[in-house]
């Protein structure tokens, strides 16, 4: 019996040691430096538009800058707080990897192989999406299954390239593969008719036809060939700071599914949902549990709006996208946008 207490005193005291050094590991790690710097660093595409992309005074706009600004609104009460730090497909990891940004918010799918190879960890999907294709209506072509011996311009560095290779090889037909390095890259080469097809995430499809002289000149094929869950990522072995970008992202989604925005979130926090109380920090101790003040979740709103707000002005209704929710809808509205309780 003695042995046994000494056993479990020995493994207790071992839980204790390993307990503080995550802790410490924690009040040492990205959250920290963040706050520190006063700044968040955040890795995005160099230019897609409804994603992340300039405008013409030089501000960075999009789902996916939105998704960073939510963050710093989260840390410091201010969504202008972050530095970002345009990046190609094949730049992207790597700048993660180093410390070059603190979280990569940029059009990226969550796969097996980043996921546990790379030391990164992905923090959820801010977009559902699905690779395509973009061909001149002048091509004539109906399918995709018509695109045997086509040349087809596609990025370097991507799923794009594996998934492009996959689905010609499926279907017993030929390509040739234009790599370029960047998006604007595909979209010249496909303007000038260096390519009869560019293929990416159908997403990305629309966003770049829009960039062409004639729009209207251009189609995207129905065929949907992947599943491209698309969300922001960190580096492995912050715990902390992975729940910090997790839980941003889940308070967007729940926050629209509760009905709360950015017009009526000061009005809410007398809100009688207790689920309302403990998102906006009138109850409860969510803050703290993930080293952020008490009202993190009414900063986030309040500045950015939820998920809905997000989507609606850069990708959705409000922008010159005009995509459709689709998959992107809440699962109360039959898509896929789903996040675990704030409890």
């Amino acid at each position: 019996m003695k042995r046994l207490v000494s056993a479990l005193t020995s493994l207790g005291a071992v839980a204790a040691l390993a307990a503080s050094a995550t802790v410490s590991a924690a009040d040492d790690g990205t959250l920290a430096t963040v706050k520190d710097r006063g700044q968040l660093i955040c890795g995005v595409n160099s230019g897609l538009p409804g994603f992340s992309a300039t405008d013409a005074d030089g501000n960075w706009q999009g789902l996916d800058v939105d998704f960073c600004r939510a963050v710093a609104a989260a840390i410091f009460d201010d969504p202008e707080k972050v530095r970002f730090i345009p990046l190609t497909a094949k730049e992207r990891f790597t700048a993660l990897q180093s410390g070059e940004i603190d979280v990569l918010s940029r059009n990226t799918t969550w796969t097996l192989t980043r996921d546990s190879s790379l030391g990164v960890n992905f923090a959820g999907t801010t977009y559902y999406d699905g690779q395509g294709f973009l061909i001149n209506k002048a091509l004539g072509v109906d399918s995709a299954t018509q695109l045997s011996g086509a040349t087809v311009c596609v990025l370097a560095g991507t799923t794009t390239e594996l998934n492009l290779a996959d689905y010609f090889r499926n279907n017993d037909m030929e390509y040739n593969p234009l790599v370029l390095e960047n998006s604007d890259q595909t979209i010249s080469a496909f303007n000038a008719g260096r390519c009869d097809v560019l293929t990416s995430d159908q997403s990305q499809l629309n966003a770049l036809r829009i960039k062409l002289p004639d729009p209207s000149a251009a189609k995207v094929l129905p065929e949907v060939i992947s599943k491209e869950p698309l969300g922001p990522a960190v580096r492995q072995g912050d715990d902390q700071w992975y729940d910090v970008i997790k839980w941003t992202l889940f308070t967007l989604i729940n926050a629209e599914e509760l009905g709360v925005n950015s017009d009526n979130v000061a009005d809410m926090q007398d809100a009688d949902n207790p689920t309302i109380q403990r998102m906006l920090g009138s109850s409860g101790d969510m803050g703290e549990k993930l080293g952020l003040p008490a009202d993190f979740g009414t900063r986030i709103i309040e500045h950015m709006g939820n998920y809905g707000e997000i989507y609606r002005r850069n990708v959705g209704a409000d922008s010159p996208l005009g995509l459709e929710r689709g998959m992107n809808a809440l699962w109360t509205d039959g898509g896929l946008m789903y996040a675990p309780p704030i409890r």
